[in-house]
């Protein structure tokens, strides 16, 4: 039997999109039930009885968004050959992603909590360790490459990682204020230029 106000052929996943695409293009904060529950197109009993309260759809949407339009770094530092051709398709990959005009700009982990309140806090601290983990992901990539005999031996993995953490989150704030995908690559191409230098 179905939820008592959910609306009858609900569709879970369609729901859980719209409210992540509302939450990647207003951010936590601003995102209001009226938002979510319009873009959904659910009543407010409804989203209570198939998510819970804002703070676990918001998760729920996060984890939605890494596994789709979110999904560029994982599947570059998982696919690819090399460190080089790692780092070099999950910035390309990102800014092909951040500048679609046909998605909100940007990286939603990165965007959707950058104001928060005391009140949020919880929100602000399970986004950064989404982007420590994508650090930490970055750094143990690379530090394969030195591994498998594709980067030099004394590479610096922890500043590099650092580095092209800072180099994809500024490639997403860089896309919501607009600038262009030629210009953004150009960017990457600059950046790449540091990673070469360390390739055997």
């Amino acid at each position: 039997m179905a939820d008592r106000g959910r609306p009858r052929g609900f569709d879970r996943e369609l729901a859980l999109r719209r409210a992540m695409e509302v939450f990647w293009e207003r951010g936590y904060d601003s995102a209001s039930m009226t938002d979510l529950t319009t873009a959904m197109g659910i009543n407010s009993p409804s989203l209570y009885a198939a998510f819970g309260d804002k703070e676990a759809l918001f998760r729920a949407a996060v984890d939605l968004y890494c596994r789709t339009d979110g999904g560029h770094t994982a599947r570059a530092l998982r696919e690819e050959s090399t460190a080089y051709a790692a780092i070099e398709a999950m910035l390309r990959d990102n800014v092909t992603a951040y500048t679609d005009p046909g998605l909100p700009s940007g990286c939603m982990v990165v965007l959707a909590g950058a104001t928060y309140a005391t009140r949020t806090a919880p929100i602000r601290e399970f986004l950064v360790e989404a982007r420590r983990e994508t650090g930490e992901d970055i750094r143990a990539r690379l530090e394969r490459g030195v591994t498998e005999g594709d980067l030099a031996p004394d590479t610096d993995t922890a500043a590099l990682a650092a580095f092209y953490s800072t180099v994809l989150y500024g490639l997403s704030i860089q896309a919501r204020d607009g600038v262009g995908h030629a210009e953004l690559s150009a960017a990457v191409d600059s950046a790449l230029r540091v990673l070469a230098a360390a390739a055997s």
